[in-house]
């Protein structure tokens, strides 16, 4: 059974590629750069918003694992939706059409997450889709999840992973390396406000197991699943543990809400002008502040029961091999020149 897995370039879909080839499982990478490809496997050259170019992605596939997505806490809606909802519908009908079985989804919990939302303690996937949403990465998150769910039938099974965080060796942009990138500026000020915020996170290996599972397990059909490791973590102490880690200092200077607040309000203002949001990435961002400040840990089991999920990687041994890994690329000045 040959898997096509969209956005083979990045840390999330290129994982996957080497963990289905580590598998034995027959692999084509989907990329729009053919040098970006990974190792291992096929390699089809396509973009989300050519049809033709996904037609022949899908010839001769059994099964589709789509990771390609438009990330970013800012943007114009408009780009968001051409790629995460239009594309993926695009490559769904182009998958249905040349016969593909399976279409597994990787979605993400930001599709449940609104604008004035708290926190989120142990939910499963019977919680519904906000009326708002916090930005317009999960608004198009959630949209383009529900049309994947709802185009599930018989001969073309769809289901949907939620992994939150995703993190481990090989990441090079994600929320782990964009909190280093912080600590080392001095720019990430603890807005904790004294509480015990608790996070589920996703090691990538546990991740990489999910999408395998997802590929041959029975009566999924049309469902939405929460991928995590098997525990939450206290946000603001692993942070410490974090920079500790790598010789960083933790978060010390606090901000109160009201200051917060108004510096958000500020931020948000003046990356709406085209020419700032193109040229400078933002310091902070609603989104961000929620990852950090909102409780959101997860109930696994359903994809334990149905799947047959089993995360193993505790988060200390998951550190460890993150920091041999940050070592190997040339130590984490290196690592966050490309971030």
């Amino acid at each position: 059974m040959t898997v096509l897995v969209t956005g083979a370039s990045g840390f999330v879909g290129g994982a996957i590629v080497r963990g289905l080839v580590a598998r034995g499982v027959p692999v084509r990478a989907m990329v729009r750069d053919p040098a970006s490809a990974p190792e291992g496997g096929e390699v089809a050259v396509a973009d989300l918003a050519d049809a033709g170019a996904l037609a022949a992605a899908v010839a001769g596939v059994r099964a589709v694992v789509h990771a390609a997505a438009l990330l970013g806490e800012f943007g114009r809606p408009a780009e968001f939706f051409a790629v995460n909802v239009a594309g993926t519908d695009r490559l769904m009908q182009e998958a249905a059409a040349a016969g593909v079985r399976r279409f597994v989804f990787i979605g993400s919990p930001s599709a449940l997450m609104a604008p004035d939302g708290g926190d989120q303690v142990g939910i499963d996937e019977t919680v519904p889709y906000p009326a708002r949403f916090l930005n317009s990465y999960c608004e198009t998150k959630a949209v383009a999840e529900q049309l994947v769910l709802a185009s599930d039938t018989p001969e073309f099974t769809t289901c949907s992973l939620r992994p939150r965080a995703v993190w481990g060796p090989g990441d090079r942009h994600g929320p782990i390396v964009q909190i280093l990138a912080k600590l080392r500026a001095g720019r990430l000020p603890d807005l904790s406000g004294g509480r015990d915020v608790r996070a589920s996170l996703c090691y990538i290996d546990h991740l990489v197991d999910a999408a395998t599972l997802a590929l041959t397990a029975e009566k999924i059909g049309g469902r939405a699943y929460f991928i995590a490791d098997a525990e939450p973590v206290p946000v603001w102490a692993t942070l410490d543990a974090v920079a500790a880690r790598f010789s960083l200092t933790g978060p010390s200077v606090t901000v109160p809400a009201t200051v917060l607040g108004g510096a958000l309000a500020a931020i948000e203002t003046l990356w709406r002008i085209p020419a700032v949001a193109q040229r400078w990435t933002p310091p902070l961002s609603r989104y961000a502040v929620a990852l950090v400040t909102r409780s959101a840990t997860y109930d696994i089991s359903r994809a334990a029961r149905e799947l047959g999920y089993r995360p193993e990687v505790p988060f200390t041994t998951g550190l460890d091999d993150f920091h041999r890994w940050v070592d190997q690329v040339g130590g984490l000045d290196r690592l966050l020149e490309d971030a």
